[in-house]
């Protein structure tokens, strides 16, 4: 599979740290950005790329060459004039393959890129986005997508936002296919978001893959040293889904939210105190941050699976204004006891997926490569507790949320914590994280 690389970027607000040094070529880890772009593709067996350059060409070119000592093959589009962060497509079309893997030249990331791929192709995309929450959604452009991952919506940070939000954002890597670059016909300058992507949503073509992986960009000088900081702590291999992740399970009612027994509207959810600085800890960590919760009342009738989409909406709103994300997000919608008004006859089924069944577990530990084992579960009840010990986790019990903890189950969590946050503070000091 082929790469489109675009490295002509100038990087002027880096421009106060490191004079006449062109964006891509930032020293990160000991060389630069774009060598170490290079080197993942490569892992991933990506070894023909196109590099598109601007600015201070000559420096790119004389220093990956053909790109033969990295043991891959490199060639060039060279822009005579900047053509945007898209115009360029246009001019490659000859040289592309069906599918190729689109990067912009200021990007660290740690990619799994054959799990992308799996995913564009399953879908039968022409433009797939890696997308992930991150810890600033209230001034990122955020994406909206349906229950299938295709894009439907683009949540401008430019614009008024009225309502909650999912925290789901455009990392800047792409896969395309070919036949996509038509849309760029006629086109002499092109921004890659507003003139292409955009303009394309709508048409059940555009699709949002969904990773933890590290992704970010050195556009700032305290962005480039995030970035070198993260290297040190090895953040960016550990989160790269080639390899097992670890994962923190989290309830939600009573865990993250204030109980109030069941939960029907956005307006009903708020969250346990200090439980945004606890996710802001997990997010911190090695561990993924991923919510596991039973939905009865989808059953019961009493709330759609659209209204939960709006309660978790809610959620993640307020965990991004206090600098927190969720990872991914599972609910079991199902309820066994049957013969009640307004009930959803097909979701009132025993199933795995209602805790202490572990199907939701199950289902995100294949997502994330998660392994369970080094892998914990907070909750409020002996339900959540008696879930983790099913799939082999390890267990919290919080002691806010419901008083009755044990009413069905007496199974004995390894640790005991007064909320959210101080569970997840023993939790990252007895495994060496904090």
């Amino acid at each position: 599979m082929q790469a489109v690389v675009m490295a002509g970027g100038k990087g002027t607000r880096l421009s106060r740290i490191a004079e006449n040094i062109p964006k891509p070529m930032m020293p990160v880890n000991g060389k630069p950005l774009l060598e170490c772009q290079v080197e993942n593709l490569k892992e991933n067996g990506i070894t023909e790329i196109i590099m598109v350059v601007g600015y201070q060409k000559d420096v790119i070119k004389g220093y990956f060459q053909d790109g033969k000592r990295l043991n891959v093959s490199i060639s060039y589009f060279e822009e005579a004039v900047p053509l945007g962060t898209a115009g360029a497509l246009r001019h490659l079309a000859d040289r592309l393959e069906e599918d190729f893997i689109l990067v912009f030249g200021d990007l660290f990331f740690s990619v799994d890129f054959k799990r992308f791929l799996d995913f564009h192709k399953e879908k039968g995309a022409e433009i797939t986005l890696f997308a992930h929450p991150n810890s600033h959604p209230y001034d990122s452009d955020l994406i909206e997508i349906n229950s299938n991952g295709c894009v439907i919506g683009w949540n401008s940070k430019n614009g008024k936002r009225e309502k909650n939000y999912r925290n789901l954002v455009n990392a800047g890597l792409y896969i395309l296919s070919k036949k996509s670059l038509n849309r760029l016909e006629g086109l002499q300058t092109a921004d890659m978001e507003k003139d292409f992507v955009q303009p394309a949503i709508g048409g059940g073509q555009v699709f949002a893959y969904q990773s933890p992986e590290y992704v970010k960009d050195i556009g700032t000088p305290e962005r480039l040293q995030s970035v070198r900081e993260d290297l040190v702590n090895n953040l960016p291999q550990k989160r790269n889904l080639r390899e097992k992740q670890k994962a923190i399970f989290l309830d939600r009612d009573g865990t993250i939210n204030r109980y109030i027994g069941f939960l029907r509207k956005p307006e009903e959810f708020e969250l346990e105190e200090n439980a945004a600085e606890a996710v802001k800890r997990i997010n911190g960590s090695g561990y993924l941050a991923v919510v596991i919760t039973n939905q009865p009342v989808i059953a019961r009738g009493e709330v759609t699976e659209e209204e939960l989409e709006d309660i978790h909406k809610k959620m993640e709103t307020l965990l991004g204004k206090e600098g927190g994300y969720v990872d991914g997000i599972y609910f079991c919608p199902h309820h066994p006891d049957k013969g009640f008004e307004g009930e959803v006859e097909e979701l009132k089924i025993p199933c795995r997926c209602r805790k202490p069944g572990t199907g939701l577990i199950e289902r995100a530990a294949e997502d994330f490569h998660i392994s369970l084992e080094d892998s914990w579960i907070i909750g409020d009840t002996g339900t959540d507790i008696q879930a983790g010990l099913n799939a082999g986790l390890h267990t919290a019990l919080v002691m806010t949320g419901e008083e009755d903890k044990f009413s069905k189950y007496a199974a004995c969590p390894e640790v005991t914590a007064a909320d959210l946050l101080e569970a997840v503070e023993m939790i990252l000091r007895r495994e060496g994280e904090a």
